[in-house]
């Protein structure tokens, strides 16, 4: 019996200091935060002007295909084939600018979630610290709702 108790005296001690434990929903962060919010916002008016003569480029190619289909039948060979380049090097052109759109707007994009990212880690750790958590989690499978403290960083970044 003495042995048994021995054995378990060590585990009751462990016990009794459990680790505080939280977890932080980056997703959310990123989709309620303010300091996400702004960044959003910055970024669609930053490329708005681009998006927008991306949209005028498609139309203008739409246009134009619609246009050479009608008119094929009627065309000599010489104005269909002249016509099919423009629309082929127009098209090229298009694939180009709209390639160099999501490259600089994925670019763009990810340098302003770092900032936020960032600064999500500041109020974390802050919150941590102060309310003497061992360990914060941002990615988990599962986290039980005891345990997230999202709203809290939530409320700390919307300050």
């Amino acid at each position: 019996m003495t042995l048994l108790a021995a054995l378990l005296l060590p585990l009751a001690g462990a016990h009794a200091q459990e680790s505080k434990v939280g977890f932080v929903s980056t997703e959310r962060i990123f989709r309620e935060a303010a300091p996400a919010k702004a960044a959003q916002a910055k970024i669609e008016q930053e490329f708005s002007r681009r998006e927008k003569e991306l949209q005028d480029m498609a139309s203008r190619l739409k246009s134009m295909s619609d246009k050479l289909d009608k008119d094929a039948a009627i065309l000599s060979e010489s104005d269909r084939m002249k016509r099919q380049r423009e629309l082929a090097d127009l098209d090229k052109d298009f694939q180009r600018k709209q390639r160099e759109f999501r490259e600089d707007l994925n670019q763009r994009r990810n340098e302003e979630l770092a900032v936020v990212l960032e600064r999500t880690n500041k109020v974390i750790k802050q919150i941590a610290e102060s309310e003497k958590y061992d360990i914060v989690f941002q990615e988990a499978v599962y986290a039980s709702p005891r345990i997230d403290i999202t709203d809290k960083v939530l409320k700390a970044l919307n300050k």
